[in-house]
């Protein structure tokens, strides 16, 4: 299946943006009445064909449409600090939109070693992840958001707080695939290279935040981000996979 992103689709005859018409007619070379696959990225798939296969103006006539597609069973909100190499950042965006992450939030922190966020990149890194890997539905990637923003924020569902520190509560930090509840809502917070501050991690555990390991490896930022975007997705497939 071939995935072509229509955020504002149009039925019964829908065109595609110039972009995605250049992909389709001279990068794959799909001619008239060909099939291919629209998504909205909210969770529909449009099936069609092809009805006009200009390169710039390519229109799809849309057939069937296939409603909440394979939805994430669960909620997951990745808070993580830009790294300095933005190419880096990216790799987590596909990377996370590849396991499965409802949204993804840029977070400024105390430490943090980038505080310029442009999302335009980041947009497109998430939209070509997500059609490679076939999914209807498209992360929100939130602006540039300030610790202490985020963390006064509501939350319908869990918040974590991943840091190199010593543990700051009587509870200790655990060990995420250990607390976690299959299907819950989570927030996952994963800071600079610098780690968080004492003073972010009080706060954040004021606000009702569960400190969390990784494991006893050191792992870079990104790296952190995605294997704890990972270890949520094994969780919840482990739970999805026991017999009742």
């Amino acid at each position: 299946m071939q995935l072509f992103y229509a955020p504002e689709i149009e039925l019964p005859l829908h065109t595609l943006s110039e972009e995605e018409s250049k992909h389709c007619v001279r990068v794959l070379r799909l001619g008239v009445g060909e099939p291919l696959v629209l998504t909205d990225g909210r969770g529909s798939l449009y099936h069609g064909r092809i009805a006009d296969d200009r390169p710039k103006r390519c229109t799809v006539r849309i057939e069937r449409v296939e409603e909440r597609f394979e939805p994430l069973p669960y909620r997951l909100a990745m808070a993580v600090a830009p790294t300095k190499n933005a190419d880096r950042y990216e790799w987590f965006l596909e990377k996370a939109t590849e396991v499965g992450v409802s949204e993804i939030v840029p977070l400024e922190s105390e430490h943090s070693e980038r505080r310029v966020f442009k999302p335009e990149r980041s947009e497109k890194v998430i939209t070509a992840a997500m059609k490679q890997s076939l999914k209807a539905y498209r992360p929100l990637l939130h602006p540039l958001t300030p610790f202490r923003d985020l963390v006064a924020a509501p939350f319908e569902g869990r918040r974590f707080i991943a840091h190199c520190e010593a543990a700051h509560s009587a509870a200790g930090k655990r060990y995420l695939p250990a607390v976690l509840r299959p299907g819950e809502a989570v927030q996952l917070l994963i800071g600079p290279e610098g780690d968080f501050s004492p003073a972010e991690i009080e706060a954040a555990l004021a606000a009702g935040f569960e400190e969390i390991t990784l494991g006893t490896q050191r792992l870079r930022t990104e790296t952190a981000a995605v294997v704890a975007t990972t270890m949520i997705s094994v969780v919840n497939g482990l739970a999805a996979e026991k017999p009742e």
